[in-house]
């Protein structure tokens, strides 16, 4: 239990802790983020397994308490609404999460900092798609594939989650619902897939558990100041920093 505390300073457990706060309070003000600023900021002090072994619990809790806020029957009708999109990113997910334990650690740094900075350039140059038709079945099955598919080695499945949702107009209190339900039922296969991959061990769980804590916490102080803050500004500035870190993996990727 302690082997892995022992294996890490002070100053980086207080900082691991840190970044573990400051994604919930992000997560906690616009219903995402906590994968990418969590395998983003670990991924930049520690291995990127631990760093992946490491969001998986916390992510899996927070998710559920966004999921729920509303209720069971509306978490049940937004699983209803999007069940081809969640099974087929499960599906995915569970067999790209076998590609961590055999990927060298400079392509697992290129293929999780690439979607993320990805992600914040097109959002930041004001990119936001538009469904003008509505929702296509096979254009469903893919977006879910992909998110599947980067989640299942990553963690990170919310960018094409978020473009999807954005390009369909969905209202506010229901888009983050249902980011609770993806991400949540998301985070539960990604816990059984690295269980049996062995990312998620009787080592590094005892990291994943010690940040429930603080992302649960940060989630609580995101959700206090929602209101009191110009979302549009914050975002902005989230999107920056995730931009600084997603670079930062690329160019460890390349190094």
């Amino acid at each position: 239990m302690t082997e892995i505390f022992t294996s890490l300073t002070a100053p980086t457990l207080a900082l691991v802790m840190g970044i573990a706060t400051l994604a919930g309070i992000v997560k906690g003000m616009v219903g995402f983020a906590m994968p990418m600023i969590l395998i983003s900021g670990l991924g930049s002090i520690v291995a990127p397994e631990l760093a992946l072994a490491a969001l998986i619990l916390p992510t899996v809790v927070t998710n559920g308490m966004q999921a729920m806020r509303q209720g069971r029957a509306a978490a049940w009708a937004s699983v209803k609404r999007f069940r081809l999109f969640l099974g087929v990113a499960l599906c995915a997910l569970l067999v790209s999460a076998q590609l961590v334990a055999v990927l060298p650690q400079s392509v697992l740094l290129l293929m999780i900092g690439g979607p993320i900075t990805l992600f914040a350039v097109l959002q930041l140059a004001g990119w936001q798609p538009h469904l003008k038709s509505g929702p296509s079945r096979g254009l469903e099955a893919a977006i879910g594939g992909f998110a599947g598919f980067i989640g299942g080695f990553s963690g990170v499945w919310g960018p094409p989650t978020v473009a999807y949702l954005t390009a369909l107009r969905t209202e506010k209190a229901e888009q983050m619902r249902i980011q609770g339900v993806v991400y949540g039922l998301g985070a539960v296969a990604l816990t059984l897939a690295h269980t049996g991959s062995g990312i998620l061990n009787g080592r590094t769980v005892w990291l994943s558990l010690a940040l429930i804590p603080p992302a649960v916490l940060g989630m609580w102080i995101g959700g206090q100041i929602q209101d009191r803050i110009d979302q549009t500004a914050f975002r902005r500035a989230t999107l920056c920093v995730l931009l600084i870190a997603g670079l930062n993996l690329v160019r460890r990727g390349l190094t």
